[in-house]
């Protein structure tokens, strides 16, 4: 992102007026405040925030505005761009697996809470006194669009061993676990959180904390996903799995934080019967669609700002590059009086979108425009 400007309230009057011929971003910082808030008093607990979904500089400015003190933080450069916004920010660095140099520095940036999976990663760590160190627990759970267990993780019996070398190392033991991304289901959490009290009531070590992850999912398709319900489900499970004396509960939302806060507005640059060219694509803002099931929120506007309501068509998308693999997997159903010149407004693009978009053939967004609401 290399432009940021102050524009307006409204994307299609935007686009109206100044008719971009390169993708935009458009940031809401006011939607972003009230997502912060949301997690702040429905979340039983820390909530900090996974850099990784939108290491913006605005979005992190934003959510240090709006309360958020702690970060989950996966490299040094997440960690400097944290501290930029915030010096005395609290940091979890829950990359499981780091370089000895990453080490170095997630102790000189002053990181809190270290993730672990092996033990062969815990003895890199070194010194432990003062550390908490959150062993993070994997178990074949459903209801994700895909599932973090097959790269990080360990079994509860291991998860046991780790925390009992933990302790004896005079780290402060914690478990952590992740239920995968875009999970709606809250007795996926339920599932974890009752398998982490077992693993603790086995060990016999009082948790100092429990991790409950990140997974919690963003608005795509249909109606909006039951946060609530989840934070209920999560509570509701660490009261009975801990009888009634749950370990401090801590999240670490990343895609529901910042998601609703971005749309993407792409100009169709031809229409070719049922097929549709657009001036991005998989190797730009959309390449999530390659991965998780896609969205069906998407507004078209003529170049007036009208917005377009004929009949929908299943159209075949291609981005921009040379490659034909540039594609979406999936049909998108767009209006059947739709233009070359129309502009596609994609809403809840403030996850993986930026943040994974290449520059491939010198195609991709980088303008970013704050709305005034």
């Amino acid at each position: 992102m290399v432009l940021q400007q102050a524009f307006l309230n409204d994307p299609a009057k935007w686009l109206s007026r100044e008719q971009p011929d390169e993708p935009v971003y458009f940031f809401d910082p006011k939607t972003l405040r009230a997502t912060a808030r949301q997690f702040l008093e429905g979340f039983p607990g820390e909530v900090t925030y996974a850099v990784k979904a939108n290491p913006a500089p605005a979005v992190l400015e934003t959510l240090v505005e709006a309360g958020i003190a702690a970060f989950d933080v996966a490299s040094p450069q997440e960690m400097e761009m944290v501290r930029r916004a915030s010096p005395a920010a609290r940091l979890h660095y829950h990359n499981p697996v780091r370089s000895k140099s990453e080490i170095i520095a997630g102790r000189s940036f002053g990181a809190l809470s270290w993730s672990v999976d092996r033990l062969s990663e815990l003895d890199k760590i070194g010194d432990l006194h003062g550390l908490e160190i959150a062993v993070r627990l994997k178990l074949p759970v459903s209801g994700a669009a895909y599932d973090f267990g097959s790269k990080f993780g360990a079994t509860p019996e291991d998860v046991a061993q780790l925390l009992r070398v933990v302790q004896a190392r005079g780290g402060l033991p914690s478990i952590t676990f992740h239920p995968g991304t875009q999970c709606e289901d809250p007795q996926a959490w339920s599932a974890y959180i009752f398998a982490a009290a077992d693993v603790a009531h086995q060990t016999g070590i009082p948790l100092h904390r429990l991790n409950v992850g990140g997974g919690f999912p963003a608005h795509r398709n249909g109606t909006a996903p039951a946060l609530t319900a989840i934070f209920d489900a999560i509570r509701s499970a660490a009261d009975q799995a801990f009888d009634g004396t749950p370990p401090p509960l801590v999240c670490e939302p990343g895609r529901a934080m910042v998601s609703e806060s971005y749309e993407l507005a792409l100009q169709v640059k031809a229409v070719i019967g049922e097929t549709v060219f657009l001036n991005d694509g998989v190797y730009g803002g959309l390449s999530e669609w390659r991965d998780i099931a896609p969205a069906d929120r998407i507004r078209v506007f003529s170049h007036d700002g009208q917005e377009r309501k004929g009949a929908t068509f299943p159209a075949t998308v291609f981005g921009p590059t040379c490659d034909s693999i540039d594609k979406l997997p999936d049909a998108v159903a767009l209006p059947n009086d739709l233009q070359e010149g129309d502009h596609l407004l994609f809403h809840a693009c403030g996850a993986y979108s930026a943040a994974l978009a290449t520059r491939f053939n010198g195609y991709g967004a980088r303008r970013v425009v704050t709305l005034l609401r």
